[in-house]
């Protein structure tokens, strides 16, 4: 697998740019030297804005667009065998990793990520997290699957060790990152198109909670069934939260 070296910017071209997520990571390469670029099978607000960031993004993808001063091409997991930027970038062997792979890479050279994962609510909790950090004077360097008013977009690119991201079960991406803290908000039978069945979700966030290492720490809601069939035997801490005391953590006075 194709591992950058941030301290050595490349020419990286995003297939897919105007992604809710590819677009976030193309600013946080850019922000760092990286040379970016990228296409998208449509104009968008989204690639709008990077186009006005200075970034070339090209409408339509086609083999064209893959040119010999591209080292390293992103894809997203909307881009398909049949996709002609991807036959291109396989007929001349270029480098190529996946968003999810790209997000981990980007994650790993933080000293405090948190991934925050869930079959629902990722972007809401994401954002409030990400309002948390802020508002802590962290410095926090984030990337949301939606747009956050008070950044004024999907990414904020920080100075400071902190990192904050969703985690996609899809295509079980969120196994190539790098959590220092975890969060699993809920687990329920969704992408069954590329999931067999609720059990095939569920070993997959078990994979999940099994990245966080040893200092550092899983958050669950204890409203998933059998919860501890995820988190059980872990070497990291366990926090849980939930509806009542049995949870380390739970909500009081609520009107």
């Amino acid at each position: 697998m194709y591992q950058l070296d941030f301290d050595k910017p490349i020419h990286v071209y995003f297939s897919g740019i105007g992604g809710i997520s590819m677009s976030g990571l193309a600013q946080i390469l850019r922000s760092r030297g990286f040379e970016v670029s990228g296409s998208d099978r449509a104009a968008s607000s989204i690639t709008d804005e990077l186009a006005a960031d200075g970034i070339k993004v090209i409408i339509g993808q086609k083999k064209e667009n893959i040119t010999p001063d591209i080292d390293l091409v992103v894809f997203t997991a909307a881009i398909r065998p049949d996709n002609p930027e991807y036959i291109a970038v396989m007929e001349n062997k270029i480098p190529h990793i996946t968003r999810s792979v790209l997000l981990g890479q980007i994650m790993r050279g933080y000293k405090d990520p948190v991934a925050i994962s869930g079959t629902h609510g990722k972007t809401t909790t994401t954002s409030m997290i990400s309002e948390i950090m802020m508002a802590a004077g962290t410095d926090p360097t984030l990337s949301i699957g939606g747009i956050l008013d008070s950044i004024g977009g999907n990414v904020r690119i920080g100075n400071s060790e902190y990192f904050a991201a969703e985690a996609c079960e899809y295509t079980n991406s969120f196994l190539d990152m790098f959590p220092g803290i975890g969060i699993i908000l809920d687990i329920d039978a969704d992408h069954l198109d590329f999931f067999k069945d609720l059990d095939d979700i569920r070993r997959s966030f078990r994979k999940f909670a099994q990245l966080i290492p040893a200092d550092g720490a899983l958050i669950i809601n204890t409203q998933i069934p059998d919860y501890e069939e995820i988190s059980g035997g872990l070497d990291c801490r366990v926090i849980l939260y939930g509806p009542d005391d049995s949870a380390d953590y739970w909500p009081e006075d609520i009107t």
